[in-house]
Order: structure tokens, then C-alpha cells, then sequence
């Protein structure tokens, strides 16, 4: 496939108003480029876009003007329905493609995926009914964690299977519907690799950073993660293969588990386990817009155009927190403390969980 050769002045056009869309906007308009977001709802990304469309995923007549407005499509999230991406495809570039947007939305697509690969994850087994969990559980053991397969995020669509658990009353409590059984991963913190494949085929990666979550929403992202050199170069290897396999373009997240075992002479042993692919610019990655040379929302726009992907060099020790909910009322505390970029995602209502904003902070060098 021959790139359609992106230039200044063009217009991206992405599927999504959430705050990933509005930063992707601005990227872009610094970049000199126009953008064009097309979304069901009102978001935060429609403030800053050049143009926007309010229509729905299905509408076949308001997709096909807009892809006749834009010049290449992307998304700045993975549930965009299959009709959406095959409409759009048929006229427009669409990146990433679609093949990894359909990978990334099925839980058990996605690890079948990356064990083809050879890249480790969770234990897992298919769930379609109640016989089919209770058979899975036997394989599996517990504790263990019923995932519905597709539209879970930040702890949705999630149920631990403890001892004792009623198998029927937890898959009822799911919704019923077709699920993956993970087993429970003993890891000592989760990390990302938040990466950028080109056009061309090259890859660059970010440091590899460290999360923490609470409540299931991610709280803190730190940037380098507190891991071997040799673990970090495994990730990022990890991640590129991922990339290169699903003939990627643009930016990925690559969520895994960082395990540490003791073996009885006292040597230590690092391991890794993917838990999940985002085919997007993602939440551990906003340290990126202060802390490296490239945020990774240029460098998403950069790759989905066939522009040089740029440097991805730490100007310093760097950690993100997320302002969720009433956290958003810290605003002006934040803005009085030296050294914090505050950013503010122009959501109107603060309400339990949601993502209002973030700041960073970048730290001493040690």
C-alpha cells in the first residue's frame, strides 16, 4: 500500500470527541494540519477541531462526507464499530488498521494474538455459558477474574471468581454473554510500552513507565519504570513485534505485568505478561506532552501521515497523575506549584471516575 502522501494544510479526520481526540486535534493543528472529528456525541474534542461532525457510527451518508472532507482516519478509541472501520477503509486510509482495531476489541482474539506470537500472558480459557465457565474454572483455578471479550475498560465488564463463588449468579452478573477467565498474574507493578510504528515500517518507543491504579482507573504513570535495563529492552521488543505482526501504524500501548520471582539460591528473576493492547495514544502515555522531546500525540499524527517519526529521548524523570472527579478542583492549587503542567480536558460536569485532566511534574535526576 502507497501512503497518500499527508501535506501541511490537510485535514486528519478522527473518530472519537473524548479528550484523546482533543489532544490529537491540537497535535495536529501544531503540526499545521486541519482536523476533522466525527462522533455521536458532543466531547471535549470538539472544541479544538477545525471541523466537526455529530452523527452516529451507522450513519453510512454523514461517514461518507466526512471521509470525502479528510485526507487520512484514525480514532482515538478501540470500540468503533466494524461497519464504521470497513466503510471508511473502502475510502480513506484508515490507521491503525483495522485488522488491529478488531484484535484489540476481542479479549480472546487479542491473547490467541499475542500466543501465536510467542509473547506471554495471562493463563485464559473461552467462556460462552455457564458449563463452559465452570469447565474453565476447573482448568484455571481461583482466584481468577471473568472479562466480558469486548467493551471493558477501567475495570468494567470485570468479575473476580473467588472460592465459593456461584458460578451462574457471576456470569449472570456479567451480563451473560461471551467472556475469557484469566488467571490472577502475582506481578510486582504493571508497566506500558507506549510505542510508534511508521509508515516505513520503523518503531520507536518512549521509556518504558510504571502505572498505578486505584479503583481500577489509572492513577500515576511514572516514566522511567523502576525495572532492569535488559527487562525494559524485552518490553520494548515485545511491543515492536506486536506492531510489526499487525502491520501497524501509529502510536500503540502495551500494557504488562512485571513479575519478580525468587528461586530458592537467592537469584532473582524478572519475567514479563502482556495484559492488553491499545491500538491508540493511551492514558500512561500523556507524560509524553512534558517530558519528551515528542509527545505522543505528535507522534501519532506523524505516523498516520508518512511523516519521520521524532525523537522519544526523557528530558527528565517525569511522573502523571490523573485529576479524576472532584480531584479536577485542585486546578488552581496546581497552577500556584512551580514546575506542574496542568492539563485540562474542558469536561463540564466532574462526576465519580471520570477523567477530568492531568498534571506532571518533572523530578530531580538521580
Amino acid at each position: 500500500m502507497t501512503h497518500i502522501g499527508i501535506r501541511q494544510g490537510d485535514t486528519v479526520g478522527i473518530l472519537g470527541s473524548g479528550q484523546l481526540g482533543r489532544m490529537l486535534a491540537s497535535a495536529a493543528a501544531r503540526l499545521g494540519l486541519r482536523s476533522h472529528v466525527y462522533a455521536p456525541e458532543s466531547g471535549p474534542a470538539f472544541d479544538v477541531a477545525t471541523t466537526h461532525t455529530r452523527a452516529e457510527y451507522d450513519n453510512d451518508e454523514a461517514l461518507a462526507k466526512f471521509a470525502a472532507e479528510v485526507h487520512v482516519i484514525t480514532y482515538e478509541f478501540e470500540n468503533v464499530p466494524a461497519h464504521t472501520a470497513e466503510f471508511l477503509v473502502a475510502r480513506r486510509q484508515v490507521h491503525p488498521n483495522p485488522v488491529a482495531l478488531a484484535t484489540s476489541q476481542d479479549r480472546l482474539l487479542e491473547k490467541q494474538f499475542l500466543n501465536s506470537l510467542g509473547i506471554p500472558t495471562a493463563p485464559f480459557a473461552q467462556v460462552d455459558d455457564g458449563g463452559s465457565l465452570a469447565r474453565a474454572v476447573a482448568q484455571i483455578g481461583r482466584p481468577s477474574i471473568l472479562k466480558t471479550r469486548r467493551f471493558g475498560y477501567d475495570g468494567k465488564g470485570q468479575a473476580m471468581v473467588r472460592e465459593g463463588a456461584d458460578l451462574s449468579a457471576v456470569f449472570r452478573g456479567i451480563g451473560a454473554q461471551p467472556c475469557i477467565l484469566e488467571g490472577v498474574v502475582d506481578f510486582a507493578r504493571e508497566i506500558s510500552v507506549v510505542g510508534a510504528r511508521g509508515f516505513d515500517g520503523s518503531f520507536a518507543a518512549w521509556d518504558v513507565c510504571e502505572n498505578t491504579h486505584e479503583h481500577h482507573i489509572l492513577a500515576v504513570t511514572r516514566a522511567p519504570a523502576n525495572i532492569a535495563p535488559e527487562t525494559a529492552a524485552q518490553a520494548v521488543g515485545m511491543a515492536s513485534r506486536i506492531a510489526e505482526a499487525l502491520n501497524y501504524v501509529g502510536v500503540i500501548a502495551v500494557e504488562m505485568f512485571h513479575i519478580v520471582k525468587k528461586r530458592p539460591n537467592g537469584e532473582v528473576v524478572e519475567s514479563l505478561a502482556v495484559n492488553e493492547l491499545a491500538p491508540r495514544v493511551h492514558n500512561s502515555g500523556h507524560w509524553t506532552l512534558d517530558g519528551s522531546v515528542t509527545s505522543q500525540f505528535e507522534q501519532h499524527i506523524r505516523a498516520i501521515c508518512g511523516w519521520p517519526l521524532g525523537s522519544t529521548r526523557l528530558h527528565a524523570p517525569v511522573e502523571m497523575r490523573n485529576l479524576i472527579g472532584s480531584d479536577v478542583d485542585m486546578w488552581r492549587e496546581l497552577l500556584n506549584e512551580p514546575g506542574v503542567c496542568l492539563h485540562l480536558y474542558g469536561k463540564r460536569e466532574a462526576r465519580p471516575g471520570r477523567k477530568m485532566g492531568h498534571f506532571t511534574r518533572l523530578l530531580p535526576q538521580e
